[in-house]
């Protein structure tokens, strides 16, 4: 019997389904899930020993690849010196000096110790520095697992979010608005009924908890006109996004100047962190300068910064987010065509290292749209890449990450088991 059956069942007996995060469970594909030992470069390998080309990279922190040797040397310096101190350390005002350097809108910066963390603080700030309550997020985005931000739409035209969680009281969402992604109509309506009530927009500025999902140039210019002709805070969600898609994260892309900013998964290298930041005006409404409270004992940790601050500083190697950009290209063309070949509808996209693999014709472009794909194929795909020796995300609507580790090898390898396994799904 494989280690990882023998894990999960064991893992079942302490842990609330086996597992510490939802999607690790396999519950939207099936199956025993995965119980990593090791990763090196591109490679993980499971319990058994068994290696698979990775495109999870531990959902995104993963940008120059398991283990990289400066990382980890930067980690074991650190930890030798204390694993945490509750009390400022000069690490600090490098990572976050270095972040104002690489995010032009970013002028003040607060360190966390997650995604969550840093938009559920982000929020908080906006209202406190608007006096407002209602705040927008749409369709499809996930930010982090805070109660005002667990909502799904109704039906309406502007429907104010109910709980998608047990546990959320419907009280805390009263103030949350979902929108669809990419609706400028729906968008400029709300904003004419309710622009003065409104504290904030929160988006993801390339989706990724819904599979990877582009922003319209129209949707993003008028999201900033809006919230600068009504006065509300725009936020820009790249815990994703952030320095993955280049170098000044999805902002860089759009030309767009948000008022705050939330940062995860790549800013720790693999080591919780989170943070926020924007304008100096908005971050000074924080505790202790303002009223905004907001604090944690292991913000700002010692040894999360140095794996933090080393990968910053890794990334900025010349080329390296065009050669990421281009290596994820030949993914997802290479997939695209496999696909052809065997005459299995099947779409993709990608920016910057994050990519989109859609069992649709087209490429979707809205939450709805992503949730017409055929998920019955996707999940055989998977479990045939899974045999392969390919890890991809088990859901069809996450989003797909390539390292700097990956190497036209590893490309190559992928794309040959996926014409094996688009084979299988067109016999």
């Amino acid at each position: 019997m494989s280690r990882n059956h023998t894990l999960f069942e064991r893992a079942r007996h302490s842990i609330p389904g086996g597992v510490n995060s939802p999607v690790r469970a396999f519950g939207s594909v099936g199956g025993t899930p995965i119980f990593f030992q090791r990763g090196q470069g591109a490679s993980l390998w499971d319990a058994d020993n068994t290696q698979y080309i990775d495109y999870v990279g531990s959902w995104g922190p993963a940008i120059v690849g398991h283990a990289h040797p400066e990382v980890i040397a930067a980690v074991q310096a650190a930890a030798v010196n204390g694993l945490s101190f509750g009390a400022p350390t000069e690490a600090e005002i490098l990572i976050a000096e270095e972040i104002i350097k690489l995010v032009p809108s970013i002028e003040s910066v607060r360190l966390v110790s997650s995604g969550t963390e840093a938009t559920m603080s982000a929020i908080r700030l906006a209202r406190g520095f608007t006096g407002r309550d209602k705040i927008v997020k749409f369709e499809g985005c996930y930010h982090g697992h805070s109660d005002s931000l667990l909502v799904k739409a109704g039906s309406g035209l502007l429907t104010f979010g109910t709980p998608s969680s047990g546990g959320v009281p419907a009280d805390f969402t009263r103030h949350t608005l979902v929108l669809e992604y990419n609706n400028v109509e729906q968008l400029t309506q709300t904003f004419a009924e309710l622009g003065d009530q409104l504290a904030c927009v929160i988006l993801e500025p390339f989706a990724g908890n819904m599979n990877l999902i582009r922003p319209s140039a129209e949707f993003v210019a008028a999201l900033r006109e809006l919230c600068t002709r009504h006065g509300a805070v725009l936020i820009y969600d790249e815990v994703m996004t952030g320095f993955r898609v280049a170098l000044g994260g999805a902002q860089e892309l759009h030309g767009i100047r948000p008022d705050l900013t939330t940062l995860g998964k790549v800013v720790g290298g693999g080591m919780p962190i989170g943070a926020f930041g924007g304008r100096a005006d908005i971050m000074a409404c924080i505790a202790p300068l303002g009223s905004v409270y907001q604090a944690g004992t292991l913000s700002g940790n010692p040894v999360a910064v140095a794996a933090g601050l080393t990968t910053l500083k890794l990334i900025q190697a010349e080329g390296f987010h065009a050669r990421l950009g281009e290596r994820t290209r030949q993914l997802v063309d290479g997939l695209a065509a496999a696909a052809r070949e065997a005459g299995v509808t099947c779409s993709t996209d990608s920016v910057g290292g994050m990519f989109g693999l859609y069992f649709t014709a087209e490429v979707p472009r809205s939450y709805a749209e992503v949730m017409q794909s055929d998920r019955e194929l996707f999940n055989r795909f998977f479990h045939a890449m899974l045999a392969e020796g390919v890890y991809l995300a088990p859901s069809a609507f996450e989003a797909g990450f390539v390292s700097a580790a990956h190497t036209e090898a590893d490309i190559d390898a992928t794309v040959a088991a996926a014409r094996r396994a688009f084979a299988k799904l067109a016999a």
